[in-house]
């Protein structure tokens, strides 16, 4: 399997059940590993033919600025589903996690895995 990771995207949202949360931009740390579409870029050595991180990292960034999502799980779905939809991914992993959420506590958060692996 060939795979792509992002490791440590730290994305600012709005998300959370509580009324507060919805009214305050919290910093949410994201790792991501995904397996690439195609084989194609390790022969040809072409762009063209690579999975362009930055654009999933753009993309992310966007969802985060506009998405009504008030779980992390429905948030993690989200990403996977943009992953697999528009990037092609056949499988992905994403972990969020939100970061200090309570006292003596480092990271709340959720991990799934979407697809198969190869």
């Amino acid at each position: 399997m060939n795979r792509i990771f992002i490791n440590d995207l730290r994305i600012e949202t709005r998300i959370g059940i509580y009324e507060w949360e919805q009214h305050l931009a919290q910093p949410l740390l994201v790792n991501l590993e995904f397996e690439l579409p195609s084989t194609q870029v390790f022969t040809s050595g072409r762009f063209e033919d690579a999975l362009d991180y930055t654009a999933v990292v753009k993309r992310l960034q966007a969802l985060a600025a506009d998405h009504t999502h008030k779980l992390l799980e429905r948030f993690a779905e989200a990403i996977a589903e943009i992953l697999c939809r528009e990037f092609g991914a056949p499988w992905a992993s994403v972990r969020v996690a939100k970061l200090a959420p309570l006292a003596g506590v480092k990271q709340i958060g959720v991990a799934i895995e979407r697809g198969s692996p190869t």
